[in-house]
C-alpha cells in the first residue's frame, strides 16, 4: 500500500499518484487494515459481503487463487444467504487453499452463508453475531425468498381456499408471483437440505466420518427441522453447544478490535448505499454496484 525509499524502508508516501489515491483512499485504508491484521495473526484475510449466488464464484476465487496452502485463511463474512450448492463450492475452494480456515461473523451469516461457515476449522463470533436456518432461498427480483416461506404461503392459501372457496380470487392475486414450478423447486430444495448440511460439514477434510455424522445429528434440529422461519436465531452459544468449533470473541482483545474497525468501514459503505456488497483482500477489490 505504500512505496519504499532507496534504503528499502517503508515510506508514508503512497505509491499511487495523489489524484488517483485521493479517489481511492477508502480502499487503501481498508487494505492497510487487512495488511496489519495479516501480519499480526500470520494469515491471509479476505472480506466477502454478498449474497451467495453462482455469479459470486469467480470474484471469490480471485481472492484466493494464489493463496499459500501452508498459511491459514480468515474470511470476514457477512451474507443473508443464497444458493446452498454455491456455498459448498466456495468452502471447498477455501479449504483447498489454506492450512486451517477461520470464518469471522461480525454480523450475520444466514442460510447458505451458514453452510459455508460449517466447513471451517474455527468460527469467530461476537454475542451479536448470528447464523441461522439453512433452508434454501430463491431470488425474487432483488430479494431473496426462503423456500420454506414459499411453501408455507402456498399451503396456507390452499387451506384457506378449502375452508372458504369464494376467497380463491384473492389468494390467487396474492400469490401471483409464485409459479407451480417455483413451488416444486422449493419443495425439492428443502428435501435436499440434509445432504447439503452433511456436505458442508464434510468439506473440512480434518473431520472424520464419525465427527461429521455426530455434528449432523446435532444440527438437523436447530438448523433444518425446528425453525419455522428463515429469521430464526443461532448465536455463538448455540453453535458451541452444538459442538461446532465456535469461539466467542474477546470484545476488548486486539483481534476483535482490529476486525471491528475494519468491519465498520464496510458497514459505512453499505449503509450509505455506495455498494451492495464487496469482495476484497490485500490485492483484490471488487465492490458491487447498488444499481445492478
Amino acid at each position: 500500500m505504500v512505496s519504499s525509499n532507496p534504503a528499502g524502508q517503508p515510506s508514508s508516501i503512497p505509491s499511487q499518484s495523489p489524484f488517483y489515491h485521493a479517489f481511492n483512499a477508502g480502499r487503501y485504508d481498508r487494505q492497510n487494515l487487512i495488511q496489519d491484521y495479516e501480519g499480526q495473526f500470520n494469515c491471509r484475510l479476505i472480506v466477502f459481503i454478498d449474497a451467495i449466488v453462482p455469479q459470486g464464484v469467480t470474484p471469490f476465487e480471485d481472492l484466493v487463487y494464489d493463496a499459500d496452502p501452508a498459511v491459514d485463511l480468515h474470511i470476514l463474512l457477512s451474507s443473508l444467504g443464497g444458493d446452498g450448492e454455491t456455498a459448498i463450492r466456495l468452502v471447498r475452494s477455501a479449504q483447498s487453499r489454506c492450512r486451517e480456515l477461520t470464518v469471522i461473523i461480525p454480523d450475520q451469516a444466514k442460510s447458505a452463508a451458514t453452510l459455508l461457515t460449517l466447513g471451517a476449522h474455527h468460527i469467530l463470533m461476537s454475542p451479536m453475531s448470528d447464523l441461522g436456518p439453512i433452508d434454501p432461498q430463491f431470488r425474487q427480483g432483488e430479494d431473496l425468498v426462503a423456500a420454506k416461506d414459499i411453501i408455507a404461503a402456498v399451503d396456507d392459501a390452499a387451506q384457506r381456499i378449502q375452508e372458504a372457496p369464494d376467497t380463491y380470487p384473492l389468494h390467487v392475486s396474492l400469490l401471483s408471483d409464485v409459479s407451480s414450478l417455483m413451488v416444486q423447486q422449493a419443495r425439492s430444495a428443502v428435501a435436499g437440505t440434509n445432504d447439503l448440511l452433511r456436505e458442508a460439514l464434510g468439506s473440512n477434510s480434518d473431520r472424520s466420518d464419525e465427527e461429521v455424522a455426530g455434528l449432523h445429528s446435532k444440527l438437523v434440529g436447530p438448523l433444518i427441522s425446528q425453525p419455522m422461519t428463515h429469521t430464526a436465531l443461532f448465536g455463538v452459544r448455540d453453535a458451541i453447544e452444538a459442538g461446532l468449533p465456535a469461539e466467542e470473541a474477546d470484545l476488548k482483545g486486539e483481534q476483535w478490535q482490529m476486525l471491528w474497525r475494519l468491519w465498520t468501514k464496510y458497514y459505512a459503505l453499505l449503509s450509505s448505499g455506495e455498494i451492495r456488497g464487496i469482495y476484497e483482500g490485500l490485492r483484490v477489490s471488487f465492490p458491487l454496484s447498488p444499481y445492478h
